[in-house]
């Protein structure tokens, strides 16, 4: 797409938000309701994109894109009328007589920018929050997940017209022109180098953002943890997607005295869930592109493979990798991982975990197995991290009850649900001052009785 096209859908949607069209909740709502009905007529294209772009199964598709956003959009539409009420606050006696309140309002045009990794739940999560909050949106899905993009260009030109939502298509040149174009808000999920490009570029307008980034998300088995269940949990969640989850255990780190008897645990469940080949496994899902399997490949040190580290490049498949002995001067250890590689680190104890944990830059996420409810209040009131679980891994995102968000080097805001509506939307701090009495004492010239008023009034 051309610098001038998208130049003009960006004018094409300030003029229509001006008109004040996406301000009525029930507009809002019909096109919810539309992109329901849409996602639904094309749910089986929606899987076979997926299936192409990353081999994930029509179950897998469902349980971690297409169920989340139908489940987002219904949680909307049953909330949508309360967020959007305007919330009357207290008005001091100094205000006498006068109604303060907050209006939600839309910031107006908007940018969503979503990564290959979960092409469609992360396209179009935020865009259901956007609409829910009265924005226009302009969504730039990833180039290297072309078959999503395409779907989803295919699925919102149907549902709206490009003056209110539209989708901007193609690779580098399209995100950099997008970023040199003026927005209300921008809404971008990725990288930290890319984040921060979009930082920089935001900065020129002063546009408001949020970053949904990553890191390096910590797993900590306590030594009190049942084993057994982390281990099932663990591997669940780290190779979910092959490893491509921005709030995947990155790594394990875990009690010394535990640690044999876990990753002999996770050994048996990498193979209770994914085979004895799982390279062979139709189901199993690819690394996103040759670039990314290459990168992925670079970071397994043979010599520290206590299971898998096999790849196929011409399937861009990578075996559940489990490495021990790791250290945090390993190469595995520089850069988030983003892959089916799992390094097991250990401590003597939870403070020195604690210590080292809070050296480095802020996770997403962070996820504790322990049956020790004291050391859980401790790691979770002295860590920093955007989010996580007790117990389990990945689950804390799959909710609109919750928002969700790192900070940090992980980003900063949240999304889903209400925090997803807020994120979207500028509450307008308003007093409706009554014309029938007027009080003298803040005008000049002031007077000693209007000293005293100001005094009792401001107490």
């Amino acid at each position: 797409m051309t610098e001038a096209e998208i130049k003009k859908i960006i004018s094409g949607q300030r003029s229509y938000f001006y008109t004040g069209a996406t301000l009525p909740v029930e507009f809002r709502i019909q096109a919810l309701k539309k992109l329901k009905e849409i996602i639904l007529k094309n749910e089986q294209k929606i899987n076979e994109a997926i299936k192409r772009d990353l081999g994930k199964s029509p179950f897998e598709t469902y349980m971690c894109e297409t169920g989340l956003v139908l489940s987002e959009i219904s949680y909307m539409l049953k909330h949508i009328h309360s967020y959007a009420k305007e919330k009357n606050v207290h008005t001091p006696l100094a205000q006498f007589h006068s109604r303060s309140y907050k209006k939600p309002s839309p910031y107006g045009v908007t940018l969503i920018m979503s990564p290959w990794n979960y092409p469609f739940l992360l396209t179009i999560d935020p865009l259901v929050d956007a609409i829910a909050a009265g924005n226009t949106a302009v969504v730039k899905p990833s180039a290297y997940s072309p078959c999503t993009g395409e779907i989803i260009r295919e699925i919102l030109n149907e549902c709206f017209d490009e003056k209110y939502v539209a989708v901007v298509t193609g690779g580098r040149a399209e995100n950099t022109c997008l970023l040199h174009e003026h927005f209300d808000y921008i809404f971008f999920t990725g990288s930290q180098a890319v984040g921060k490009e979009v930082m920089r570029c935001a900065s020129d307008t002063l546009t408001p953002i949020t970053l949904e980034l990553g890191g390096k998300s910590p797993c900590i088995v306590e030594k009190s943890a049942n084993i057994k269940l982390a281990a099932r949990r663990i591997v669940f969640g780290k190779y979910l997607n092959c490893g491509q989850t921005c709030v995947a255990p990155d790594y394990i780190y875990c009690d010394r005295s535990i640690k044999e008897r876990l990753i002999k645990e996770i050994k048996k469940q990498i193979q209770r869930q994914y085979g004895k080949n799982p390279l062979a496994r139709e189901n199993y899902g690819k690394i996103i592109n040759e670039k990314h399997f290459e990168r992925i490949q670079k970071l397994i040190d043979a010599d520290k493979v206590a299971w898998g580290g096999n790849g196929d490049k011409k399937s861009l498949r990578i075996e559940p990798t489990v490495m021990d002995n790791v250290t945090f001067g390993d190469t595995v250890m520089q850069e988030e991982i983003f892959g089916p590689v799992l390094p097991v680190l250990t401590y003597d104890s939870l403070e020195e975990a604690i210590r080292n944990i809070n050296s480095m830059p802020h996770p997403l996420a962070l996820y504790l197995f322990t049956s020790d409810k004291a050391a859980a209040r401790k790691v979770t009131s002295r860590c920093g991290f955007g989010g996580g679980c007790i117990n389990d891994t990945i689950i804390h995102l799959a909710t609109s009850e919750m928002g969700f968000g790192g900070f940090g080097a992980s980003g900063m805001g949240s999304y889903h649900g209400k925090d997803g509506f807020n994120t979207f939307s500028h509450n307008k701090s308003i007093v409706d001052k009554k014309t029938w009495l007027d009080l003298p004492m803040r005008y000049q010239p002031y007077k000693s009785l209007h000293e005293k008023m100001i005094h009792l009034f401001l107490k």
